[in-house]
């Protein structure tokens, strides 16, 4: 897998395996320093409305965002990939970003609100 934005597209892959990867809008209610991390990172509590409920996430998000912004904000997650074990912490979902020009963190949020648990199709 290439982060270069000026690699080819990867191998195509039928739209099934696009759906399978689930991938929804949370608001932020709750981030943290994480100082057990190996790389700078936050813990984040992200509530995914009703259905999915509050989840947790390590995010290296550092270098863009500080603790007191992040509350309220929205974000893109992935939800139905196993929990991951980051040092003591339990990652519960995937927190989607973009890396800019230095390889730092630009979080996925939409254009404008959206209702929380709303998936990405």
């Amino acid at each position: 897998m290439s982060f270069d934005p000026a690699a080819p597209a990867a191998e195509r892959i039928d739209f099934s395996h696009f759906l399978a990867v689930d991938i929804r809008i949370g608001t932020i209610v709750a981030a943290h320093v994480f100082p057990e991390a190996r790389k700078p990172a936050y813990k984040l509590e992200i509530d995914f409305g009703p259905g999915l409920g509050v989840k947790r996430s390590s995010a290296q998000i550092t270098a863009h965002y500080d603790v007191s912004t992040l509350v309220g904000r929205q974000v893109a997650a992935v939800v139905n990939f196993p929990p991951r074990q980051i040092g003591k912490f339990m990652s519960e979902v995937l927190t989607l970003g973009f890396p800019d020009e230095n390889g730092d963190v630009v979080l996925v949020a939409p254009e404008r609100a959206v209702p929380n648990g709303a998936r990405l199709y």
